[in-house]
């Protein structure tokens, strides 16, 4: 070999895997901590009268569901109460549904708590003076009327209640650095026993 010739040695960049990995780490644990939401679908209970029929059932949040709500996070549950009827052989079929959107809103700051609920261009607000009572209004179907049985023809029959998550707006800092945040949390959803509607609408 040439003694006068130069001899190159690789140039290791300044950000190495090494120094990048620990942070990346990091992140991807705070996201995970902000997707992940293992709330509870209570059971569904009906009222199935001589003309409608009627749905309760409420969502149990968990202790990160609790605590996104008092670091500031705007959440929006999206909330599904569809009938079905039963068929042997074919598909489960669609009757209809119905579609309630509560959003909730606290600033931990100046202690505010404010919840909202809407169907269509109906919206009703709220407002509460704790975490908890917002959190129980917000989250609690309460005999709500999802259809009169006169109209529906004879046969089996079950409710399906749907629940989906979204955080919408991050406080700023959260939202800077966890930039690939899901924006769905989670959907959760629970099938009511099955009941019989004969001739008249009048349940069995």
């Amino acid at each position: 070999m040439n003694p006068g010739a130069f001899r190159t040695t690789p140039v290791r960049p300044r950000f190495t895997s090494r120094r990048g990995l620990p942070l990346f780490c990091i992140l991807m644990i705070l996201g995970c901590a902000e997707s992940v939401l293992a709330s509870e679908l209570s059971g569904i209970d009906l009222r199935v009268g001589d003309a409608e029929i009627r749905v309760s059932g409420s969502l149990k949040p968990d202790a990160k569901s609790m605590e996104d709500l008092t670091r500031g996070l705007t959440k929006e549950l999206n909330f599904y109460i569809d009938l079905f009827r039963v068929w042997k052989v074919w598909p489960n079929e669609f009757v209809l549904g119905r579609k309630i959107v509560r959003s909730l809103k606290s600033d931990p700051i100046k202690r505010e708590y404010v919840a909202t609920s809407a169907e269509g261009n109906v919206q009703t607000e709220k407002r509460f003076r704790n975490l908890d009572s917002m959190i129980e209004w917000a989250l609690t179907l309460n005999d709500i009327q999802l259809t009169p049985t006169a109209g529906l023809e004879p046969g089996e029959y079950f409710v399906k209640v749907s629940v989906e998550s979204f955080i919408r707006k991050l406080p700023p800092v959260i939202g800077y650095l966890l930039f690939f945040v899901p924006e769905k949390e989670f959907s959760l959803s629970r099938n009511s026993t099955v009941f019989r509607l004969p001739a008249g609408g009048a349940p069995k």
